[in-house]
């Protein structure tokens, strides 16, 4: 079964065909970050404006790479939220009038359980990339906006456990990264300065919240007053090199432990990471650190797969319709939600 996915809850124009919800035939992504790493963030209108204009000349390259027309097409998913408003009007209008053209099935797909199915995708994961993934799965989701702790029993079959309560970890690396003049994006430019920063020397907390959910904005404060009570050392790249170094540390401790807790507590067969931010090595070896024994810790090898790409809108499409086909039959347009939650999904 093909599946046309379409991706712009943000600022990626993605679109990809995906055989069966496992095999990639295009994946091809149009990225703004260099548009946007002049304002140091994205601006909704001008990421909606980008989208308008990048949209189609994607849409003809994902399908000129799969060597397939649009005829050839089984169904199309798309994000429906959450995201940027005006983002995804884009994504939804377009797949709307395709499918509508086509009269074929039309999928709305939750951006965070797109994240979740990107690791069905991928071709080069660790040990036995060729067996599918067996629930039941401890899944820890991380990206500027969603920080997410489940248990995935089944096909969109999940069990909540916690969420961020204020900022997600890739927002705070993004404004930690802004505070230490690192750039934008701020979870790859972090990583790299830390390789060269020495822990404990200007050590910051570790935000263990008691439940299941994360908190990270005071962990953000505290790096904001390190670097008032040093104003001068804001010139030394290696006291810039120390505070990311530590600031990583603790990011990746506590998001690996509260995985490594729920792996336990929950006796899953497996672990996942999900989102931008698994793609960050240190978060990777912190978890495979910390799961017990026997738990095989999945994760997209390829960072294309971590960040926003429209494989796996496709793959979460073709579980959700292979589930439930009937939900389908009927042309239904897509409603962008910003704020859609996968607790309500």
């Amino acid at each position: 079964m093909l599946i046309l996915g379409i991706e712009t809850s943000c600022d990626e124009t993605a679109v990809a065909i995906v055989k069966d919800g496992r095999q990639i035939l295009s994946n091809v992504v149009y990225s703004q970050i260099e548009l946007h790493k002049k304002t140091g963030g994205v601006v909704p209108e001008v990421a909606a404006r980008e989208h308008v204009i990048k949209i189609m000349p994607v849409l003809e390259e994902a399908l000129a790479n799969a060597k397939i027309t649009l005829e050839e097409i089984d169904a199309i998913a798309v994000t429906a939220g959450p995201g940027l408003l005006s983002s995804l009007l884009i994504g939804a209008n377009t797949s709307a009038t395709l499918a509508m053209f086509l009269k074929k099935p039309l999928v709305p797909v939750n951006h965070v359980e797109g994240h979740i199915y990107a690791n069905w995708l991928d071709a080069e994961a660790p040990k036995k990339p060729e067996v599918e993934p067996k629930f039941p799965i401890a899944v820890l989701t991380v990206s500027g906006g969603h920080n997410e702790l489940l248990i995935m029993r089944g096909h969109g079959d999940y069990k909540f456990l916690g969420a961020t309560l204020d900022d997600a970890a890739g927002e705070a690396f993004d404004k930690v990264a802004r505070l230490l003049g690192l750039g934008y994006p701020g979870g790859p430019a972090i990583q790299k300065a830390a390789e060269k920063g020495v822990l404990g020397r200007y050590p910051l907390p570790r935000p263990f919240l008691k439940n299941w959910d994360f908190s990270f904005s005071g962990l953000k404060t505290a790096a904001l007053y390190l670097t008032k009570k040093h104003p001068l050392k804001m010139r030394s790249k290696q006291f810039v090199a120390d505070v990311a170094a530590e600031f990583q540390e603790s990011v990746c401790e506590v998001l690996a432990t509260k995985l490594a807790n729920a792996a336990k507590k929950f006796r899953v067969v497996e672990a996942h990471l999900a989102g931008g931010v698994s793609a960050n090595l240190h978060l990777r070896k912190w978890a495979q650190k910390l799961l017990p024994p026997g738990i095989y810790l999945r994760f997209c090898e390829k960072i294309s797969l971590c960040t926003d790409n429209a494989a796996m809108i496709a793959a979460t499409g073709y579980f959700k319709f292979k589930k439930n086909p009937r939900l389908y039959k009927k042309w239904m347009p897509v409603i962008a939600d910003p704020n859609l939650e996968l607790a309500q999904w």
